[in-house]
């Protein structure tokens, strides 16, 4: 019989945590998710712990949960950090072959890493990971993976994502204090990709916007590998911000008058329909316009397109994307999304719905999970080789590794 493993991730949002534990059998692909745990995220804001004491108890809860339903303990997880305090940037490394017959080896490619990394950047920021984009030996560019390859010079241009040390350590604090052990520290804004992206979309080029309560990250992906990657400090959050303001109402209200009659089409809405919103709050008890409440929601979330498009543009890609955008997180349920990104960004626009799994789909098939799936496949398919080539801690861990941490890249 074909051995399997339990593999577990973890997803501290803003608003919620979630767990997913899945089995991966040997020689298979397909993570089959046999637990899923999720509670409401209290004790952090904006991604940052500001109550240690509280984070620790509602990751247990997660965790519990997700334990309940698998019927197998959680010993160690993958954890998605994400918030804007997330950063990243490109560089730039070159090395001469070792080799004295100048074949580049997988030795090679671990230097080249190394020098892309030897930049400056502040010492309250760790580099989570260093993404390759593609190579140059000697002239010949665009190489993805150089190994068995002659050459005298080897070039790499990479995406680096850095987070602020502070913040990760606390929260890595609160999640081994919780009872697991962490396999590894993954920046959350590439995890959507991974749950919810093909292969050939990845070599098209294509942007995953994930709305979350807090904030937004953007990813976008070209010939398969990560081109660039922002968090905008604008999600779901400000939307129930917007409207406790707008319409005088407590943030309670706000959040469950957007849950249950928000869209961002005013267009469909009578100007005269009113929420009478005692239906749904004992403190709130007045009637508001739903015309209003619409235009509220659908100001805010035209501006997160607005920033998404700025993004494209700094990288030249603005309405340049073949694949177009999948828009990912609890947020983009709202109706009429679609309909505004595709009109705002000028691209085909899709919701991103995970993928590649299989077990309790009807429990996560939903865009709000995509993050805590992606963080999942991630793990599971580099689980036991702990990322060499993505994580600069982890360059120099054996040569085997990043020779198949590449082949699981490469198209």
């Amino acid at each position: 019989m074909a051995k399997s493993r339990v593999v577990a991730s973890l997803d501290i949002g803003s608003s919620k945590i979630r767990t997913v534990v899945g089995l991966l059998e040997e020689g298979s692909s397909v993570v089959n998710i046999i637990g899923v745990g999720i509670a409401p995220s209290t004790g952090l804001r904006k991604g940052s712990v500001i109550d240690v004491e509280e984070t620790i108890n509602s990751i247990i809860s997660s965790l519990e949960d997700a334990e309940r339903m698998a019927g197998e303990p959680i010993n160690h997880v993958f954890l998605g950090i994400g918030g804007n305090k997330i950063a990243s940037l490109n560089s730039k490394g070159v090395i001469a072959v070792s080799n004295t017959e100048h074949e580049i080896s997988e030795d090679d490619v671990d230097r080249v890493l190394e020098a892309a990394q030897a930049l400056t950047i502040p010492s309250n920021r760790r580099i989570l990971r260093i993404i390759p984009k593609t190579f140059t030996v000697d002239e010949q560019k665009g190489v993805k993976y150089p190994v068995g390859m002659t050459g005298v010079r080897l070039e790499v241009e990479t995406h680096i994502v850095t987070g602020f040390e502070p913040v990760i350590k606390n929260l890595e604090k609160c999640v081994l204090q919780s009872g697991v052990d962490i396999d590894d520290t993954i920046p959350a804004c590439l995890a959507p990709g991974e749950a919810v992206l093909s292969k050939r979309q990845k070599e098209l080029g294509v942007v995953v916007v994930d709305i979350g309560c807090g904030g937004t990250s953007v990813s976008v992906f070209e010939d398969g590998s990560t081109l660039h990657t922002a968090i905008i400090p604008v999600g779901g959050e400000n939307v129930t911000n917007d409207i406790a303001i707008g319409l005088r109402t407590s943030i309670d209200t706000a959040e469950k008058v957007k849950i249950e009659y928000g869209s961002v089409i005013p267009e469909d809405v009578n100007d005269r329909e009113t929420i009478d919103l005692s239906l749904i709050s004992k403190i709130d008890t007045h009637l508001i316009s739903k015309r209003v409440l619409v235009e509220i929601i659908q100001a805010r979330y035209h501006e997160i397109f607005v920033l998404v498009k700025d993004e494209l543009a700094k990288i030249n890609r603005d309405g340049m994307l073949p694949a177009g955008v999948l828009i990912t997180g609890a947020a983009a349920k709202i109706p009429g999304v679609i309909d505004l990104a595709r009109e705002t960004l000028n691209l085909p626009t899709q919701i991103g719905f995970p993928q590649n799994y299989d077990g309790v789909v009807d429990k996560i098939d939903d865009p709000s999970y995509a993050t805590v799936i992606g963080l999942l496949i991630w793990g599971s398919r580099f689980e036991g080789r702990h990322h060499a080539g993505l994580k600069s801690i982890n360059l120099k861990k054996g040569l085997g590794a990043i020779s198949n941490w590449f082949k699981k890249l490469i198209p």
